[in-house]
């Protein structure tokens, strides 16, 4: 077992209690590496309190570095609609998963080679800086495929040029394979679900190789790009940013603004498991109160305290706590506690239908 940031990790099997912080997260950690759909935006609107929560983390010297898997706009872009929802931004702050894969094409192809890219603008400017040049069809004799999200207007054709060269043999590659992306509207269908269609009309005989999180070169893009001593990975996606951060050995904050919920968070798996857990972005703003395991398995946190019962999860306040029960992400907490100390290194399968529904979700 090591213990990083004051905080216990167990080796080879995860976290099994959210972490605690005396301090704010914004002081305790210099850098945080923050996710953009689900957390800082959706469907291109700000999410409710991140403005005013990350200009308060920033004033008080954090460094706001914004990590996506999304490849579809520049950098540039990306930093100009931060700007115009209020997060002041430049393009250096910005790291996407179109430089991470860019970066490993020009790894392993000759310089000045064509890349046949299905994706949009983000993707190709990347690939540019890089050395490379970007072909939109496969008699080009490209010497790589990559694909990266380009948005609901993408030609249907662009899949199938991807699927005329992934046949012949030609490399191929993907910023990153999300299934889904949050929007306005609902969850949409991201790059993951685009690669499957390229991967089913190729014959299903070859694999990508993938940059974005959370796998190794866009944790390697991030460090490099940003030079952070002590970051703070934030999202809301169990299989990326935190399983991302897991595997870069960095701590990591889960908010409930995206597409992870309650119940999945408590089934995680223990590369999934988050450091921390706050419902929005102002948890950047406060600490995290200790989450303790008693006997008997019963996780305490703050006026909350659950532990696992005859299949289910249980779910009580502590009587004279002095706590707020008001405070329903204490319950969540304790929960987690409770679910990832019973799973230990597998699954939680207690049903946590009442707990969740004594806190209203």
């Amino acid at each position: 077992m090591t213990v990083r940031n004051g905080q216990e990790r167990h080796d080879g099997g995860g976290r099994r209690l959210p972490g605690s912080s005396a301090v704010a997260l914004g002081s305790a950690y210099d850098t945080a590496l923050l996710d953009l759909d689900g957390v800082v935006y959706a469907g291109g609107e700000a999410i409710p309190y991140a403005v005013e929560a990350l200009g308060v983390a920033r004033e008080g010297g954090m460094h706001l570095a914004y990590v996506t898997n999304n490849a579809l706009r520049t950098p540039e872009e990306v930093a100009t609609h931060l700007t115009e929802l209020g997060v002041p931004a430049v393009a250096g702050d910005v790291v996407t998963s179109a430089q991470a894969v860019a970066r490993l094409i020009a790894e392993e192809v000759p310089p000045g080679s064509r890349v046949l890219v299905v994706g949009g603008e983000g993707l190709r400017v990347a690939l540019r800086e890089r050395g490379l040049v970007p072909v939109e069809s496969a008699d080009y004799e490209p010497a790589a495929v990559v694909q990266g999200y380009g948005g609901p207007e993408l030609p249907w054709g662009r899949f199938a040029e991807a699927a005329y060269a992934v046949q012949r043999g030609v490399p191929w590659y993907a910023s990153n394979t999300d299934l889904t992306i949050p929007g306005a509207r609902g969850i949409g269908p991201g790059n993951g679900a685009a690669v499957e269609v390229v991967r089913i009309a190729s014959g299903g005989r070859a694999e990508p190789k993938v940059a974005g999180k959370p796998l190794p070169p866009m944790h390697r893009e991030t460090v490099l790009r940003t030079g952070a001593a002590r970051p703070l990975v934030v999202g809301d996606r169990l299989d990326t940013d935190i399983e991302g951060a897991f595997n870069g050995g960095v701590d990591s904050l889960l908010v409930l603004t995206g597409v992870t919920d309650v119940a999945q968070l408590l089934t995680a798996v223990p590369e999934h498991r988050p450091t921390y857990v706050a419902a929005d972005l102002r948890g950047l703003l406060v600490g995290q109160p200790e989450v303790v395991e008693g006997a008997g398995g019963v996780v305490v946190c703050g006026a909350w305290r659950a532990s696992v019962s005859g299949g289910e999860l249980v779910l009580e306040s502590v009587p004279g706590a002095g706590a707020d029960v008001t405070d329903v992400m204490d319950g969540v907490r304790a929960l987690c506690g409770a679910a990832w100390s019973a799973a230990g290194d597998g699954v939680c399968g207690a049903d946590a239908g009442k707990a969740l529904a004594l806190l209203g979700m």
